[in-house]
């Protein structure tokens, strides 16, 4: 009898203390696992998502740049005008009011916080091809992004765009070359992250001579 008893003892409380502590463990390196991915994905997903919104302001600065070329002559005047050649002569003056306040370079990624636009900067409407004048600017509620009534832009969340003109050159091929680059940024929390993310591209259009 004493046999059989020894045989049907059962685990101590050490042992099973043991037993659920290693599988809490494994639990909980999985769901660690488990939601590490899924922020890759959301931050993959918003990446994508707001490179697009960076494209388009890129896309219609070219359109309003090739419109501007396109009405070019010497001693145009524009102020008055409106279409896409009016409108880019007006990021081009904004351009030259910030060369004439001393803003002659971009702010540097991470140095400007999301809530915050630089001084001298600006928005496009890539879906009127307009430079608005109306859109309030906003901390990201999700990933950077635009957004619109109808097709009027009325929010800019974590997207602007640094306008600088080319400064002069000591070089004689390079003095009368005249460029806009335009510095198109964008700032937002990225799931899983302790710091913002910053993404953006560089856009250099040339003035027309003559």
């Amino acid at each position: 009898m004493l046999g059989i008893r020894r045989r049907q003892r059962g685990d101590t409380i050490i042992e099973v203390l043991f037993a659920v502590t290693v599988f809490s463990l494994i639990v909980v390196s999985a769901i660690s696992l488990m939601n590490q991915g899924t922020a890759a994905s959301q931050r993959s997903l918003e990446l994508t998502q707001v490179r697009q919104e960076i494209d388009s302001q890129a896309e219609a600065l070219r359109f309003m740049h090739d419109s501007y070329v396109q009405a070019y002559y010497a001693g145009i005047n524009l102020a008055s005008a409106t279409g896409p050649a009016a409108e880019y002569a007006k990021v081009v003056a904004q351009a030259q009011d910030n060369y004439d306040n001393g803003i002659r370079a971009a702010t540097k990624f991470g140095t400007q916080p999301c809530g915050t636009r630089p001084t001298g900067s600006i928005i496009v409407n890539p879906k009127t091809a307009t430079l608005s004048t109306t859109a309030t600017y906003k901390y990201p509620d999700v990933y950077a992004k635009l957004v619109y009534t109808g097709s009027n832009l009325t929010q800019s969340q974590g997207i602007w765009v640094e306008p600088i003109r080319s400064g002069s050159s000591a070089d004689v091929n390079q003095q009368n070359t005249g460029y806009t680059d335009f510095h198109i940024r964008a700032c937002w929390d990225g799931p899983g992250l302790k710091t913002p993310m910053n993404i953006g591209t560089i856009v250099r259009l040339y003035e027309p001579r003559g």
